[in-house]
């Protein structure tokens, strides 16, 4: 975030600045995301508990990029007008799917303490495994903005789909046993 700071202070954000820190803020958004999502896999394979320990504050990260995207989104590119905000909602599905995103994220926010935890008890893993759903918004919100004239957005879907189908997978094997 810094470093992004840095590069909209020096003039280094390209032609459009506001659209650098939006597409920038969104990219960290799903690498969080994605890294969040590959904790369990990791630590399955590594057969080690690190990469669990890492992974709330990963989701939190997540988190804080999508907050910036959104605000990004919604104060400088749209000075607040939500007459315009809403106009765009019902115009470009990709926003609605980034705004679904950031609402199923926010709740995953709010109970990723201890004392969430511990309050919820299994419910709070119910509410956690809404993170699929972020993700596949998020990547969706991603896809339907690029139209196809990028690459990276594919990267991420691969990223994704190989997670799901890994977590599905391991699923489908202790549903059988």
């Amino acid at each position: 975030m810094a470093l992004l700071v840095q590069q909209v202070q020096t003039g280094n954000a390209g032609a459009n600045p506001i659209e650098f820190v939006e597409q920038s803020t969104g990219e960290w958004t799903l690498r969080f995301l994605l890294l969040s999502l590959a904790a369990t896999p990791v630590a399955q394979i590594l057969k080690s508990a690190w990469p669990i320990r890492l992974r709330r504050m990963v989701g939190l990260y997540a988190f804080f990029y999508a907050t910036a995207h959104l605000l990004a989104y919604l104060v400088l590119d749209q000075y607040l007008n939500w007459r315009d905000v809403l106009a765009d909602l019902a115009e470009k599905p990709f926003i609605v799917a980034g705004f679904l995103s950031f609402l199923i994220m926010l709740p995953l926010a709010v109970t990723s303490n201890r004392l969430a935890v511990k309050r919820l008890g299994k419910r709070w893993k119910d509410i956690h495994n809404w993170v699929y759903f972020a993700a596949v918004s998020a990547l969706l919100h991603y896809v339907w903005l690029a139209k196809g004239d990028r690459i990276e957005p594919l990267i991420y879907l691969l990223v994704l789909l190989f997670l799901l189908a890994y977590r599905l997978t391991r699923l489908l094997g202790s549903s059988s046993r």
